[in-house]
């Protein structure tokens, strides 16, 4: 069982309401001689949707590894609303759902026994999670299919489900990698929507990692990622400006090329 999911607290802990959701500082990792990221810093804002764009290799699902503790940092900063996560995993980590991209649920479980099991690992008593279940799986009309076999739902409607159970300890900082990888165009958008308005509505810091320039709105904050550095980090407009660009296709292209000279 991976840390993201052993190491967290069962009872909520006061929150520093001017720390940022996620705030990453000068992080560095390596596997053997390859350098996976390089002095990578940025911000997430609380209520923040964050796309962090690059392509495949660019080191995104590296940098959710140290984040969520499945890899440890030796290097740099990580800080999850003020939380140190070398130093208070369990704090910082308390604060965090995560989708990762490979999918997690088990096929041969319903729906509900996926949850349920997800609310157990967290520590949180039956009636509780009763509760949050039902209500998390209302949000995405899927309350019907509780008692469904995971492997006969549909590729959105497995995303929908591990989006839910991220989310059923009551994280404040949701992250989500190559979410939509293999989904077609209206259950991506569907996914899409559907963290947007987590974002919306719960006031929750979003990290949304994708090579899909498309899924990247104009009023988002995006940080282009490529060969473990940043290349660029502002609202979409800030960074198509900065690059010269007349969209945010063209800046990443730009960009991008830019950092293999």
């Amino acid at each position: 069982m991976n840390a993201l999911s052993s190491e967290v607290a069962e009872t909520p802990l006061p929150e520093d309401a001017a720390a940022p959701a996620l705030a990453v500082q000068g992080l560095s990792h390596s596997f053997g001689t390859r350098r996976a990221l390089e002095k990578v810093s940025f911000v997430i804002a609380q209520g923040q949707f964050t796309v962090l764009l690059g392509q495949n290799g660019a080191g995104k699902t590296t940098l959710f590894s140290l984040v969520t503790r499945l890899y440890n940092n030796r290097s740099g900063s990580i800080k999850v609303y003020g939380y140190e996560v070398r130093r208070r995993p369990s704090q910082a980590l308390a604060r965090i759902g995560a989708v990762f991209q490979q999918r997690t649920l088990d096929l041969d479980l319903s729906v509900g026994q996926n949850l349920y099991y997800h609310a157990a690992l967290h520590g949180i008593a039956r009636s509780v999670a009763k509760k949050r279940i039902r209500a998390e799986l209302k949000r995405i009309g899927m309350l019907e299919r509780i008692d469904d076999k995971v492997r006969r739902l549909s590729g959105g409607q497995l995303r929908r489900v591990e989006i839910a159970r991220a989310l059923i300890h009551e994280p404040r900082l949701l992250l989500l990698d190559e979410p939509t990888v293999g989904l077609d165009i209206g259950s991506r958008q569907g996914i899409l929507d559907h963290t947007r308005s987590l974002v919306l509505e719960e006031g929750l810091g979003v990290l949304w990692a994708t090579h899909l320039i498309d899924e990247v709105g104009p009023g988002d904050h995006v940080i282009v990622l490529h060969e473990g550095r940043v290349l660029a980090d502002g609202e979409v407009a800030k960074v198509v400006r900065q690059a010269g660009a007349a969209d945010i296709r063209e800046a990443f292209q730009k960009l991008t090329e830019a950092g293999n000279e």
